[in-house]
């Protein structure tokens, strides 16, 4: 696209304008930098939605559509409509069309945000249907342009314009299936990979291409290559017509086809990559606009490459789509983004104008830091993609996000100065003079190049050193010695072979593939660990000698350099519960010289005895030691308080919303013990939620944890697979159910193994009340749970787990904590009693010592109504009938409640009447009062 009173692409002269030295501010001018103003603030709406995600439902949908659906929509609709203009020498378009246009697409993407966010179908439809025809009209515009006008040497740019926008409606339509489709459907990834290539490769992908092929030359300040055209049209038949097919194969589930089309729509942009590469030669980039471009072209292509890969490796389409989900961010922040940034710090100094000095002065301004941000946005991303503990991901994916935001900042500085400068023009200073010194920029340069990676690597530091546990740990030199790891000699009396044995290990599904490995005695062995569990969890791999292969997150593959094998070894999946549930694998030394086992013996693990000693990443370091005993005769720690029994009221409306936030720390369980408990929202039981039949609850699960977590509402009927997902550190989802049926409902982490995350605090209820339900004047809430302690300060032992032998059975999660703090009701006052077992394990046998239900509900139904007499008032029954009922007797998981009238003053104990289990903690005291 040519601008300038200079025509790069033809060395002659351009349009009439000179956008670089007309000091006139046009009304052109005005009214592109108006149609931008909405492109800015999607922009600063996706900023807004990052600082604050972990508390915002829908977060990450919410980061790639509001700057694709949004930011970069608008972009494409303003700035192709200029592009067109200038490249066909015609008039300023339409003014009033494109205002409408802008105005529906708008709209249309206000109501898509706002329907998938409230659940609200009709809104998500009718913005959906906006979108489309907004992008149709743009479609139809631009073509009458082309009809209109005198032949143009750049016209296949408009062509590539028209394709794209004519592909966006139905990549639309396609989005608002995927919203009706469950997660579940065998039509889920179809619908979700035919709508990604259509909105990213094609509305997008194509709208860039047509755009860059003009476009850069003049950024470079340079002539076109004079194969430009030509390799314009025939890159336009490669990827609009791959970006077809990959779309019909995805809706066909042909992946061979869809492979087919990856690697022509590759074709495409190496065809396109030859002028662009011999102009970058001729003029190298020089400034931020220039090298954000190139950086984004780059990552584009190495994207297209990958999901080529995936869709070649995957055993279906269906887990190539799964796999592309790690593409997300790599072509929204990586691709998308830098390509907007760059061409905007060309084209907004030009279009502020004002003469030479004034735009001079915007350019400086707009690239000011440009190779630190360039380079911290890049690195960082290449640092995400790496197998590296999950605290460094988060750090380096929020280093991006900053330089984003921190781009965008620059962006509308340089506008508001621009105009600025431009009004007060006349009264002016002088320019303050240019330093044009190549040696100093150089120097500039090479300052804010060091600058970035030394910041970056600060930071990567310092989240490793929190993180600890999942970086990899360095065994001792005698340890390394042993086991032969990188870089030690052999062992004594091991005679090296010189050869390597080289083994793929898949970590899926609480198992090692293989989980036995025999390697000859003097190999070295080296062990490539991918993680491909099914459900999203992080594993790793720990030898007997301490050597590991740090946290992997799914879809990664981390190497262990074992060493120079003398023995059998033993390993397994270090995260807590793992190796219980059956994640172990053995190295077996094979051929003259093994020693069965003796590797195993040595090493700062020790041996391969309990992992329940094992803490979780939150406090830096496993906790070891003997298990934690608990003194029945001890206090609790000072500041201590018991936990509210008290059923919280039903909030105002119908629709009740919450966060519930996974923290992992340590915390007083008994008087005396402190483990590291896992928490939805800070204690044990989590928060408790309570409604009615009707009732929706809208509830963001937000991961503050070390590893991964999920979440499990027993309240709601729907298919586990999307919401009850496993979401890694950092990572956020929405779980949406109605409440159809009353009850006292359990939720718990769902993530396996269940057993230890329940039992190490991830649990809670979830109260319906019964439709027809009476007021009473007490109501209370009591959730048993079960505790296994490891060492002070570590997580629960998954063996007792295993072996059901708590160390305390608890109401409310902590031990006869209702002694020291009872409660209390008065005689002959009703009152209500919920009761859940959370289990893992023990049953619960409901008893109030000393007094007697007369009215017993349990999973869903009345048990005992007042003396099986229906009519009742507020403080008792209208009759006393004859029946009552002693004990309710719920197992791991049930719920319900008992009411009850206390005649006397006095103290009434609380208990587990499975008495050994009331003896270990699940007591409690009723404190009665005239």
């Amino acid at each position: 696209m040519q601008i300038s009173h200079h025509d790069p692409a033809t060395g002659g002269p351009g349009r009439r304008t000179d956008h670089r030295t007309d000091r006139r501010p046009t009304g052109r001018r005005r009214r592109m930098l108006v149609r931008s103003a909405p492109m800015f603030a999607w922009l600063l709406a996706d900023v807004v939605i990052v600082l604050s995600h972990r508390f915002v439902p829908e977060a990450r949908w919410l980061m790639v559509h509001l700057l694709l659906l949004g930011a970069v929509s608008n972009a494409i609709v303003v700035w192709s409509g200029y592009f067109t203009d200038a490249i066909l020498r015609g008039s300023d378009g339409h003014p009033r069309t494109d205002a409408a246009v802008l105005g529906l697409l708008n709209a249309g993407a206000l109501g898509v945000v706002a329907g998938l966010v409230t659940g609200n179908r009709p809104a998500l439809w009718i913005g959906a249907s906006l979108v489309g025809l907004a992008a149709v009209l743009h479609a139809v515009m631009l073509a009458v342009r082309v009809r209109r006008s005198l032949p143009a040497r750049f016209t296949v740019t408009v062509r590539y314009y028209v394709a794209a926008a004519l592909m966006l409606p139905i990549g639309v339509w396609l989005g608002t299936r995927l919203a009706a489709v469950p997660s579940t459907s065998p039509a889920h990834p179809r619908f979700l990979l035919a709508h990604l290539a259509l909105n990213v490769l094609g509305w997008v992908g194509l709208t860039i291409a047509g755009t860059v092929i003009t476009l850069w030359p003049t950024m470079l300040r340079t002539r076109a290559d004079d194969a430009t055209v030509t390799v314009g049209r025939r890159a336009w038949w490669l990827l609009a017509g791959s970006t077809v097919l990959l779309a019909a194969a995805a809706l066909a589930d042909l992946r061979w086809v869809a492979v087919l089309a990856a690697l022509g729509y590759l074709s495409g942009l190496a065809v396109i990559a030859a002028p662009l590469t011999r102009e970058a030669l001729t003029k190298r980039p020089y400034d931020f606009g220039t090298w954000s471009m190139l950086a984004g072209l780059a990552w584009w292509a190495g994207c297209v490459v990958a999901v080529a890969v995936e869709l070649t490796t995957a055993k279906d389409l269906a887990g190539a789509v799964e796999g592309l989900h790690a593409l997300t961010g790599p072509f929204a922040a990586g691709f998308v983004a830098q390509v907007l940034f760059g061409a905007l710090s060309y084209l907004l100094p030009v279009v502020v104008g004002g003469g030479p000095s004034i735009v001079r002065r915007t350019t400086a301004l707009v690239d000011r830091a440009a190779v630190a941000r360039v380079v911290l946005a890049n690195v960082a991303g290449l640092v995400f993609l790496l197998p590296v503990p999950s605290l460094v991901k988060v750090t380096t994916s929020m280093t991006v996000y900053v330089v984003m935001a921190w781009t965008i900042g620059v962006l509308i500085a340089t506008v508001v100065t621009g105009v600025r400068l431009v009004r007060r023009r006349d009264s002016e200073p002088p320019e303050p003079p240019q330093d044009q010194d190549p040696a100093i920029r150089r120097r500039r340069s090479q300052g804010q190049l060091a600058a970035a990676v030394g910041v970056l690597a600060l930071l990567v530091v310092v989240a490793g050193m929190v993180d600890p546990v999942a970086v990899v740990r360095a065994p001792s030199p005698r340890t390394a010695a042993a086991a032969g790891v990188p870089g030690a000699a052999a062992p004594a009396g091991v005679t090296p072979t010189g050869h390597t044995t080289t083994v793929a290990v898949t970590a899926a599904d609480m198992r090692f593939t293989p989980s036995t490995i025999p390697v000859p005695v003097g190999d070295r062995l080296v062990l490539r660990v991918t993680n491909s569990d099914s459900k999203g969890q992080t594993h790793d791999l720990t030898l007997a000698n301490g050597a590991t292969t740090g946290r992997i997150a799914p879809g990664q593959t981390a190497p262990l350099d074992v060493g120079i094998i003398s023995g059998s070894l033993q390993g397994w999946c270090s995260v807590a519960g793992h190796k219980q549930m059956g994640m172990t694998l053995s190295i077996t030394a094979t051929g003259p010289g093994a020693t069965p086992g003796g590797a195993a013996s040595t090493g700062p693990t020790g041996s391969m005895g309990s992992m329940g000693s094992m803490g979780s990443a939150a406090n830096g370091q496993a906790a070891t030691g003997p298990d934690a005993v608990w003194d029945r005769n001890a206090s609790p720690a000072a500041g201590w308080s018991a936990y509210d029994p008290a059923l919280p009221p039903i909030g105002d409306g119908t629709v009740h919303k919450a966060t519930f936030t996974v923290k992992e720390a340590v915390q007083e369980v008994a008087p005396g013990v402190t483990q590291d408990v896992w928490t939805f929202n800070g204690t044990v039981p989590g928060t408790t939620l309570h409604g009615r039949i009707g009732d929706t609850f809208d509830i963001t699960l937000v991961n503050d944890g070390s590893m991964g977590h999920g979440i499990d509402f027993h309240a709601g009927s729907l298919a586990p697979d999307g919401p009850m997902r496993t979401i890694q550190p950092g990572e956020s989802l929405t779980y949406r159910f109605t409440a159809t049926r009353a009850g006292v409902w359990m939720y718990h982490c769902s993530t396996m193994p269940m057993s230890l995350h329940i039992a190490n605090g991830m649990y809670g209820a979830v109260v319906i009340d019964p439709p027809d339900l009476a007021p009473v004047d007490q109501e209370y809430l009591l959730v048993q749970g079960e505790q296994y302690y490891g060492p002070q300060g570590g997580v629960s032992d998954a063996d007792k787990i295993a072996a059901r032998t708590p160390d305390a059975v608890v109401f409310n999660g902590y031990p006869n904590q209702y002694d020291r703090t009872p409660l209390t009701a008065h005689t002959g006052k009703r009152i209500r009693i919920w009761v859940l077992d959370a289990g893992p394990n023990e049953s619960l046998a409901f008893h109030v010592v000393g007094g007697q239900f007369d009215s017993v509900w349990k999973e869903g139904g009345w048990l005992l109504r007042c003396g099986q007499d229906p009519g009742r008032v507020s403080g008792g029954c209208t009759s006393s009938g004859s029946g009552g009922s002693q004990t309710l007797d719920l197992l791991a998981s049930q719920g319900g409640f008992v009411e009850l009238a206390l005649p006397e003053a006095g103290h009434y104990a609380i208990v587990n009447h499975e008495m050994t289990l009331a003896e270990r903690g699940a007591h409690g005291v009723l404190a009665v009062t005239d």
